[in-house]
């Protein structure tokens, strides 16, 4: 009896320290993105001031939203090209000046997306390095929200905001609860306005863009589907055939690295687009394509290509080591 006293104890001692643990790590990671998010939301609300941008590319969610207040036609300018979805989302913006709501929006989506890349550590965290986020900043972007949603079902409607690159985070990450909240945005923007899917299609004519499978060495991404059971390489063929416009549209690729070498290894690569960006203006799409190509896929590339290697080397010494899976048992 005393022993069976004592392991209780014991056992309620060790849950104790447990729950312990997960609060004080749960406390940790909400001030860490809280933090990213407060950083990025006021450096983005000092970008959209000192270089007078309004709210920069989220000002057509808002204008769109705007319109939709009023009962008017969105589409009324070839230069709105974002689906009423994302309207619908900018909705709570609208009041606000453009500025604080381009940074309001920024941080949020950098809060969000900080909270759920330190779900199994902060080495993650180091993607914001990338230079994609910081070509996203300047532009108040929804690539970081969208990159987000890759954690968080519920969040999953902000692909449908801009979907060549909301799309292959929504089918890599698809589950119930998001399929349901993405009908919800869905089926309110068509009560909205039945009539925006067709008006929004009518504008795709005006979108510049690239695809980065058809730029070289873009076609080298279907080795990517060598390991298609991997839903990082899944991702990667997704986003390499969908249509992009610029830089920033790439950042979603950073959900595929995720050791620190794997990670800095892409970062660096990025920044060799950030630096020729800097010193050059791209005068075609295809150009623009070529260097995405280049210093952000195919790193991309490598990295699962890499990581299915490894995967394979451990898989085939497990199998002809008895000593190991017994070890493993």
């Amino acid at each position: 009896m005393p022993d069976q006293r004592a392991d209780r104890q014991a056992s309620h001692v060790t849950t104790d320290r447990t729950q312990t643990s997960r609060h004080r790590s749960m406390k940790l990671r909400l001030a860490v993105a809280t933090a990213i998010g407060l950083a990025s939301g006021l450096f983005c609300w000092f970008l959209m001031n000192r270089f007078h941008q309004d709210a920069a590319d989220f000002r057509w969610a808002i204008y769109a939203a705007q319109r939709l207040l009023l009962r008017q036609n969105p589409y009324d300018t070839p230069l709105e090209q974002y689906p009423l979805t994302a309207a619908v989302l900018a909705l709570p913006f609208v009041r606000l000046q453009p500025e604080v709501a381009a940074g309001l929006f920024y941080g949020i989506g950098s809060g969000l997306l900080a909270f759920g890349l330190t779900r199994h550590g902060y080495v993650r965290l180091l993607i914001f390095l990338a230079y994609p986020y910081w070509a996203c900043i300047i532009t108040a972007q929804w690539s970081p929200i969208v990159a987000a949603s890759a954690f968080f079902p519920l969040l999953l409607p902000v692909t449908m905001a801009k979907p060549q690159v909301g799309l292959p985070v929504f089918l890599t990450h698809i589950n119930r609860r998001g399929i349901i909240a993405c009908a919800v945005l869905g089926i309110l923007s068509l009560v909205l306005m039945p009539k925006w899917p067709l008006l929004w299609l009518g504008q795709m004519g005006h979108y510049q863009h690239f695809t980065p499978l058809l730029v070289l060495p873009g076609p080298l991404l279907l080795l990517a589907m060598l390991r298609y059971r991997d839903r990082d390489a899944v991702l990667l063929f997704l986003s390499a055939v969908a249509p992009q416009r610029w830089f920033y549209d790439s950042f979603t690729l950073w959900l595929i690295p995720k050791t620190r070498r794997s990670i800095l290894a892409t970062v660096a690569f990025s920044w060799v687009v950030g630096i020729w960006r800097w010193y050059h203006t791209p005068s075609t799409m295809q150009q623009v394509g070529f260097w995405s190509v280049l210093g952000f896929y195919i790193p991309m590339l490598v990295v699962v290509l890499i990581r299915a290697r490894r995967d394979s080397l451990a898989t085939s010494e497990t199998r002809y080591r008895p000593d190991l899976q017994n070890e493993d048992r």
